[in-house]
This record gives structure tokens, C-alpha cells and sequence, in this order.
């Protein structure tokens, strides 16, 4: 009973309030114990002398005025004294108590200042509790403090990331274009159609990265309004083979499909998934070697619509698998770089399903072994956007 009422703000604040009227009435009845006899005693006495100066047959009504009045100044005087004392202790205790309040939201004020100036590492200390249930206000506080501060955190390395990461793909066809041009302008390179596409083909990269950022910020920041209807599986999946089957065959890889018999429809936007299909075959094709095998398969799994695509190309290890889908993260570097990849597909594709309530994940047996991209999509669903 007693940690339940020390769990709770208001019961510590009640508990604490019940302990300072305690310590009052103790010190009251201890002071008034040891101050009301010496009074009582020096104004008894001071009253005997005043009676052996009087007619012992004086008028008893007077001498019982005079009795009572001494008792009253006695018991006032030592109330008083009690409650000078009673109010020193009070007031040393309740600032005692108060401390325990004070203090942490102090600490919390200067924290908010440093995380202000920008320093996140710091963090406000926490009882130890077992749960989170059992931890009073100020505790779940503190942690909620703490976890906005490790998440202000994060978002500021990812921040400082995205900078760095989005400079570093300018700057790669910027210092190409860059070549070129002097190579023009010295008379180094010959000004022919060959060099001329070469230029061109940095511009459309730099064109390509420029769309991507965009629509990601625009995807993120829930500025990308979506049009759902009931849209067939298999047809996404014939519209994806229909535009990319050329690439494949030019490649020499063999593009599979497998479609479970009666998909229901589900409703999504069409040309926002179609996007997100095509976004996995092509990096399916991307990163398979030629006499290899791309395989799209779409099933029922209780509520959901499971769509796979599966390649043996140059598969991924186990610790990059959680990383796949951040932005500007390369399993292979230099051939995503060599054939213009942006590095924010797998990133666009993920907040998609995600905004159709839908969920994506990646599988791999290991480098070497092929990779498996998938995501599912409730048959019954809105969307988030």
C-alpha cells in the first residue's frame, strides 16, 4: 500500500503535506509540554504573593478571576512558544520535502536549455523502478524527457547524414560535368556527339536525384495526396513485366511470375504502387547478373496481399538487411553509383506502403545468395496520406 501511495504524484504531495502538519503538531504538543508548567508555576506564584498580602477572608470570587486568568496567560505563553517552534519546524521540513519536487524540474529547465544550444547527449537521471506503471509522475516524465531528447537526437545525426550524403551525389556528376567542360574548354577532349552524351547523362542523374529528394520530401511530409481504387494484382504485375521485360531480355536474365489463382482486388493507389513494384524489379535487375533469374509472386495470406520480388543476384548480409532502407544506403556502392542510382528508392518505396498500411521487408541467404524484397497490403484498407 505504502509504495502504490509513493508511485503517484498527488499521494507523494498529500503524504508530504500529512508529514509537515505531523512534525507541527509534535513540536507544538512537545513545546507546550515543556513550556506550559514553568509558566503556570511563575504566574501561580506570582499570584500566592499577591494573596499573602490579602485578607485570607477576602472575596473568594476574585482570588477564582485571578486563578483562571494566570492559567490563561500561562497556556497563551507557552502556545505561543509552541507555535513559533511548530512553525520553524514546518517550514524546514516542507523545504526539505519540496526539494524532492523542485530539484528535477530544475534539472529538467537546464537540460531543455542545453538541448536548445543543441548538445543532446545528456540525459536526466530516472529512479530505478521496475516497470513504467510503477514510476511516480516526475519519473515518467524524466523518461519521456529522455526519450524525446534521444530522438532529437537522432533526427540531428540523420540531418547532419542527409547533408552529407546528398552533397556527396551532387558532387560526384557535378566534378564529372566539371571534367568534361575543362577537357572541352583546354581542347583536351574533342567536342563530339560521344562526349556530349556522357555530359548529358551526369545532368540526368543530377536531374534524376533532384525528383527523388523531392518526392521523398513530399511523400514524408504527407504533402502526397493518394487516389485509392480497386486495382487487380496481376495487372500491376503484367503493366511491370510489359515495361521492363526489354531490359531484362537485353540483360539476358529470366523474369518469372507467379500469381496466385482468385487475388482479390485490393484498394490502393494504382500508379503509387505500380511505382513501388517497379522500384523492386528494377533494382532486381539491377544488381542480377546476367543468366540469372528475377521472380515477381503475389499470394493471400489472411487479410493481406503478399507481393515478392526474389533475384539471385549479389544478395545482402545479414547486418545491412535493417539498413536497406535508409536513405542513400548502398549494399554495393560503386555499382549503384555506375548505373545512376539514387539511393532513395528502397526509402520512397518503404513511406508508400507504409501510407497504404501495408508493410515492407527484405530477406537474404547472404552476398552471393540472392535477395528477397516483399510487402503486403491489407485487402480492407485506407491510407495514411
Amino acid at each position: 500500500m505504502l509504495r502504490f501511495l509513493r508511485s503517484k504524484l498527488v499521494w507523494k504531495m498529500f503524504l508530504s503535506y500529512t508529514l509537515v502538519v505531523l512534525v507541527g503538531l509534535v513540536v507544538l504538543a512537545t513545546a507546550t509540554s515543556l513550556s506550559f508548567p514553568a509558566a503556570f508555576d511563575r504566574h501561580l506564584g506570582g499570584m500566592s504573593a499577591m494573596m499573602s498580602g490579602q485578607n485570607t477572608m477576602g472575596d473568594g470570587k476574585a482570588l477564582e478571576q485571578e486563578l483562571f486568568e494566570s492559567y490563561t496567560a500561562s497556556v497563551n505563553e507557552g502556545l505561543s512558544f509552541a507555535a513559533i517552534a511548530a512553525l520553524i519546524a514546518a517550514m524546514i521540513a516542507s523545504f526539505l520535502i519540496s526539494q524532492q519536487v523542485v530539484n528535477p524540474v530544475q534539472r529538467m529547465m537546464k537540460l531543455s536549455h542545453r538541448i536548445a544550444e543543441g548538445e543532446y547527449q545528456d540525459r536526466l537521471e530516472i529512479s530505478p523502478r521496475l516497470n513504467f506503471d510503477q514510476m511516480d509522475e516526475l519519473d515518467q516524465l524524466a523518461l519521456s524527457f529522455n526519450q524525446m531528447a534521444e530522438r532529437l537526437e537522432k533526427t540531428e545525426i540523420m540531418r547532419r547524414q542527409l547533408i552529407g550524403d546528398v552533397s556527396h551525389e551532387l558532387r560526384t556528376p557535378l566534378t564529372a560535368i566539371k571534367g568534361y567542360m575543362e577537357g572541352l574548354i583546354d581542347g583536351v577532349l574533342p567536342a563530339d556527339p560521344d562526349i556530349f552524351h556522357k555530359v548529358n547523362k551526369e545532368i540526368e542523374r543530377l536531374q534524376r536525384l533532384v525528383n527523388d529528394l523531392q518526392e521523398l520530401s513530399r511523400v514524408e511530409g504527407g504533402e502526397l495526396q493518394l487516389k485509392p481504387t480497386r486495382v487487380s494484382i496481376s495487372s500491376l504485375i503484367e503493366t511491370v513485366r510489359g515495361n521492363l521485360g526489354r531490359q531484362f531480355e537485353d540483360k539476358g536474365i529470366q523474369f518469372e511470375v507467379d500469381i496466385a489463382r482468385d487475388l482479390p482486388e485490393i484498394f490502393v493507389d494504382k500508379d503509387r504502387i505500380l511505382q513501388v513494384l517497379t522500384n523492386l524489379a528494377g533494382n532486381a535487375l539491377q544488381f542480377t547478373q546476367p543468366n540469372g533469374k528475377v521472380k515477381i509472386s503475389a499470394f493471400r495470406e489472411k487479410s493481406e496481399v503478399v507481393i515478392s520480388v526474389s533475384d539471385t543476384g549479389i544478395g545482402i548480409s545479414p547486418e545491412q538487411i535493417p539498413l536497406v532502407f535508409n536513405r542513400f544506403y548502398r549494399t554495393d556502392k560503386s555499382r549503384a553509383r555506375a548505373s545512376g542510382g539514387s539511393g532513395i528508392g528502397l526509402t520512397i518505396a518503404q513511406v508508400l506502403v507504409k501510407a497504404h498500411n501495408g508493410r515492407i521487408w527484405a530477406e537474404s541467404g547472404g552476398e552471393g545468395k540472392g535477395s528477397t524484397f516483399s510487402f503486403a497490403l491489407p485487402i480492407r484498407s485506407g491510407t495514411n496520406l
